[in-house]
């Protein structure tokens, strides 16, 4: 029996490369993702750096996880539209973008969803503190939309820097 150990631990949709960042470090101290849900890392022990870790963006259709079989990662865990797969280390270079292009769709998937959650919520957090039927849990939502936009204004800044470095290249 392989030995494994739980770690939880919370990372904003923003934080994705640092949430991927802190899963190769692991891996590279011979601890595999083995299995991810919402805010639990299973790993379990190997070789260090056996396996090179990505987390991506999913849709509802099981073709790029189809895909990531073809290119021989194993998918590992899905947390709601998050999908995390490994690879071993010896197929070579892992990368789920193959250009600019690839990651700022990337980085659209991820701001989209940000983008609706935060205008739900200030409507919401608006419509709750005004008005006859004035409720505290508006300012709820308002300090969520507040929290949702920081992330947004993360994502577009990844999105401004990468659109720079590809008018550098044109």
């Amino acid at each position: 029996m392989s030995e494994t150990k739980t770690l939880h631990k919370w990372f904003w949709v923003w934080e994705f490369e640092k949430e991927e960042r802190w899963l190769n470090e692991m891996a590279q101290e011979g601890w595999a993702l083995k299995k991810a849900s919402f805010c639990t890392f299973v790993f379990e022990k190997t070789e260090p750096g056996e396996y090179i870790i990505r987390v991506e963006t999913l849709d509802n259709s099981s073709d790029f996880e189809n895909f990531m079989e073809e290119l021989g990662a194993e998918s590992v865990g899905r947390c709601f539209r998050w999908g995390y797969f490994r690879r071993k280390a010896e197929l070579g270079e892992f990368n789920m973008f193959s250009d600019i292009d690839s990651r700022i769709a990337h980085l659209d998937k991820i701001g989209k969803p940000l983008f609706l959650l935060c205008m739900a919520n200030i409507v919401i957090g608006l419509a709750n503190c005004t008005g006859a039927t004035s409720s505290r849990l508006g300012w709820l939502n308002l300090l969520c939309a507040t929290l949702l936009a920081y992330g947004l204004g993360r994502i577009r800044g990844k999105q401004d820097t990468l659109e720079e470095e590809r008018a550098l290249h044109e």
